[in-house]
């Protein structure tokens, strides 16, 4: 979409139909194949039930390194290259950022027989760091690389040097508040009828609160592009897998064993709920979002603050770069406790 529309404030309707037709979606390939990343991506093989696949990352190092990592886990409806403002801010002050794909997201393989879990990717993400030498570092994660980034911390604690959860899913079992379980199947169809404009309306209600800007339209484009040609099957099946996965294995029950010093950096707008759509309709209204859920969530962390950024939404890191930067860099700063 055109940056000279008026697109701030509009709601969806007005924002997909009146701004005139939808348009046409180029076919970016299942693994991002003609997708830019702002720095060069490297592969890791990785086995998976007796196939080859290639986890896909950036490793970026700094002009003046200061001796640390950071490592940036992207969400489930994103890829490493959204966190491209983040890692040059980082890398800036000195940090080495590693920036990965995970399995069955954006430039690495999406192998079909995968039996998707957080253990996986977690375990996958620590033969990475191992393979470039790195034995300790900071892990932050956004959405599901949350999620991803609290399993981390539960399996290397030892490796974890802090932790920062960005507006992160896994904070509450949505199965206790009455979401019921969605098979593979029912949620493979309901991904291969994604497309831009569903993209769209889904990030502009939920990550954004109802105000668009064109720079957020590079990250709609990016992720309706995999869907697009003959590789549109192979990434909705992995889609659809790794929701299953996001329901069917909550860390809310582990909070605890969360041992790093960590920091959870929320936008107070998010009105994300993991699973509402799949929830029967009279209980929509009463899925808590994130923001209500963090609160009581820090609490049963040994060793967690709580940093709210009002007037933001899910994604501080895409929506505001420079206040979700000096938040993060504070945090990255802050004395071990």
């Amino acid at each position: 979409m055109k940056a000279g529309l008026k697109m701030f404030g509009l709601p969806v309707a007005a924002l997909l139909m009146g701004a005139g037709p939808v348009p046409q979606v180029p076919d970016l390939g299942p693994q991002l194949e003609r997708f830019t990343y702002p720095w060069p991506v490297q592969t890791m093989e990785v086995d998976i039930v007796g196939a080859p696949a290639q986890m896909a990352f950036m490793d970026i190092a700094p002009q003046r390194p200061n001796g640390r990592t950071v490592v940036l886990l992207h969400g489930k409806n994103f890829c490493g290259a959204t966190w491209g403002s983040t890692a040059r801010a980082l890398s800036e002050v000195g940090y080495r950022v590693v920036v990965p794909d995970q399995i069955g997201f954006c430039k690495s393989s999406k192998p079909r027989a995968a039996q998707y879990s957080f253990e996986m990717l977690a375990t996958f993400t620590k033969r990475l760091l191992e393979s470039r030498g790195i034995t300790r570092a900071t892990i932050v994660g956004h959405s599901m690389g949350g999620m991803l980034a609290m399993r981390y911390a539960i399996l290397y604690p030892a490796s974890v040097e802090k932790l920062v959860l960005v507006n992160p899913l896994g904070l509450k079992d949505r199965g206790e508040e009455g979401v019921p379980y969605t098979d593979v199947d029912t949620l493979w169809a309901g991904e291969k009828k994604t497309s831009y404009a569903s993209i769209k309306a889904y990030q502009l209600e939920n990550y954004y609160h109802g105000v668009w800007k064109p720079s957020y339209d590079r990250w709609v484009w990016m992720q309706a592009g995999m869907c697009q040609g003959p590789g549109r099957d192979t990434v909705a099946f992995a889609q659809a897998k790794t929701s299953e996965m996001i329901k069917t294995q909550p860390v809310a029950h582990e909070l605890y064993r969360i041992t790093p010093p960590t920091t959870l950096i929320i936008g107070t707008l998010d009105k994300t709920a993991f699973g509402r759509a799949q929830a029967p309709a009279n209980l929509r209204k009463f899925l808590e979002p994130i923001p209500m859920v963090a609160p009581r969530a820090v609490k049963q962390m040994p060793n967690a603050r709580l940093v709210m950024l009002d007037g933001l939404g899910h994604s501080p890191q895409v929506e505001d770069p420079a206040r979700f930067e000096k938040a993060l860099l504070a945090a990255l700063e802050m004395p071990r406790r």
